[in-house]
């Protein structure tokens, strides 16, 4: 296939998400290219005509770019409407697709407690730590008490993990979660005791 041919079909799939071309921007979708597909259902969602069937079907898409395509919609989706099961695609052999689905699953609440534990078992012992970043993250948008227990465990990851994760601390409370914030104000990496340092202050503020 041509590079000619290819940019012309993304530039059309594009431009379908501009003109209110549902038609091409669907028959786009369906093209052999993962990058036009990809482009393709991006249109379907500026249009609004992206159907719950179209979000599946770029979640399952074959080639991880469309994947990751397809979680970033999802966590731009508006308030209230009905989300996709994203569980599938946390444990996803690609890693980038891992950590767009834990930063999608972060912006979707109310999680179910599966999304929660698949979360907190990245968090603690995925390989790559992006994903543990991401899954971190996450965890402190949604605040959900079931993963209080792997942001504790990633206060002590490598210094990125440990940032994302003394951020995440201030969606929870409790003894022990102010203990890990005082315990993080002497950390090597000055970053991360800057934010618990605020994070302490904040807390410490609202108590008086």
């Amino acid at each position: 296939m041509c590079p000619e041919a290819y940019e012309w079909r993304r530039r059309s799939a594009v431009l379908a998400g501009f003109s209110g071309d549902t038609g091409a921007a669907r028959a786009a979708f369906a093209d052999d290219d993962p990058r036009v597909r990809s482009v393709a259902l991006a249109a379907l969602v500026r249009l609004g005509a992206a159907t719950p069937d179209d979000i599946g079907a770029g979640l399952a898409d074959p080639d991880p770019s469309v994947r990751r395509r397809a979680l970033t919609l999802v966590a731009a989706a508006p308030v209230g409407r009905v989300a996709p099961d994203l569980l599938p695609l946390l444990p996803d052999p690609d890693d980038r697709v891992t950590e767009v689905a834990a930063f999608a699953a972060g912006e979707l609440a109310p999680p179910a407690p599966a999304i929660v534990a698949a979360l907190a078992a990245i968090a603690t012992d995925h390989p790559d730590a992006l994903c543990r970043e991401s899954a971190v993250a996450a965890l402190g948008s949604l605040g959900e008490p079931a993963g209080l227990s792997a942001v504790l465990v990633a206060c002590t990851d490598i210094a990125a993990v440990r940032r994302r994760a003394v951020l995440a601390l201030a969606a929870f409370d409790g003894e022990d979660v102010e203990a890990a914030i005082v315990g993080l104000t002497s950390d090597r990496d000055l970053q991360v005791r800057q934010a618990a340092e605020d994070l302490l202050a904040i807390s410490r503020g609202q108590e008086l």
